[in-house]
């Protein structure tokens, strides 16, 4: 299949001298080539963890002393999301951490696996917990984040108003949703008006506080929009794909300043054809998170047809 040969292109990326000695001795992690391996790892293993994530006797490395937490999507996981990310960053000498946030636990499964659905409030504290924890467990003073979609927003939220700026080195985004947030109308998500048209109570609780508060002009993202995006000490990484249908405009993404690099996948490589989703499993975007993440060691961005919905 191309995409499985697109993705062997990223091992060779990364070089070996990325890797550190006490990593090598193990054997690496197969990557798979699609979105659909964070599936079906889900079916076959509910509730479980992406390949080499949540290793909690992991030690950061001098190479890579910040450990990575993955955080995923609206209705996502921490495993649905991750299964090419998590292995190849584990690969590449990292300690990888990852979380369901925003999800009802309480539910039967698949029901408990549908994340990102809950206030947003809320799963800022889920995150802050779980970053003290990795901290804690690993003995790092930094964490790198990359969020995917809803995961991109809610570091910020951590940073901005929950004392987590000092706890974030590098930022890395997949599709996120600086300048307005996320369409009303994205399929089966959002339920309020956004803010043009005041909304008469729902007759129930909303099925996704969070569709509703990332909505254009609801207070969460204006609030979240005051004094500027960004967090001035955290480095920010924002990856794009034109054909994004989640984030319309893609350009939603895109907020230059000193401390933030915007790229749009397609500028790197005109057969990429990934959009919202498959941006987790893109043998490019992948590349981007892992210069992103070590930019003193850039590993050459691979250019291969990606097909949309796969990566």
């Amino acid at each position: 299949m191309v995409v499985s040969g697109a993705l062997t292109l990223l091992p060779a990326a990364i070089g070996e001298s990325a890797v550190p000695v006490a990593a090598a001795a193990q054997p690496p992690l197969p990557v798979p080539g699609t979105v659909l391996s964070g599936i079906g790892e889900e079916l076959a293993n509910p509730g479980g963890s992406s390949p080499g994530s949540n290793d909690w006797s992991c030690r950061p490395t001098v190479a890579h002393p910040d450990p990575v937490i993955l955080l995923h999507g609206t209705a996502g996981n921490r495993q649905t999301e991750w299964g090419t990310l998590s292995p190849l960053l584990v690969n590449a000498g990292y300690c990888v951490f990852a979380l369901t946030y925003g999800n009802d636990p309480s539910l039967p499964w698949p029901l408990s696996g549908f994340g990102g659905l809950g206030p947003l409030e809320q799963s800022g504290v889920q995150l802050a917990d779980f970053v003290h924890r990795v901290l804690a467990e690993t003995g790092a003073r930094k964490v790198d984040v990359v969020g995917h979609s809803l995961g991109t927003i809610l570091p910020e939220y951590y940073a901005k108003f929950l004392g987590g700026t000092d706890t974030i080195g590098r930022y890395v985004s997949l599709a996120p949703f600086w300048n307005q947030g996320l369409p009303v109308g994205t399929p089966g998500l959002g339920t309020s008006s956004g803010g043009a048209v005041p909304a008469a109570p729902p007759p129930v609780p909303s099925l996704c506080a969070s569709c509703d508060q990332t909505d254009p002009g609801a207070p969460f993202m204006t609030m979240m929009q005051s004094g500027g995006v960004y967090s001035p000490q955290i480095r920010y990484t924002n990856i794009m794909t034109r054909y994004d249908e989640v984030v319309v405009p893609y350009t939603d993404g895109y907020a230059p300043a000193p401390n933030a690099t915007n790229i749009v996948v397609q500028d790197q490589c005109a057969q990429d054809f990934s959009e919202h989703l498959a941006l987790v499993a893109d043998p490019v975007a992948l590349t981007d998170v892992l210069n992103a993440l070590d930019p003193a060691h850039p590993r050459p961005v691979p250019c291969t047809f990606v097909p949309p919905f796969l990566g």
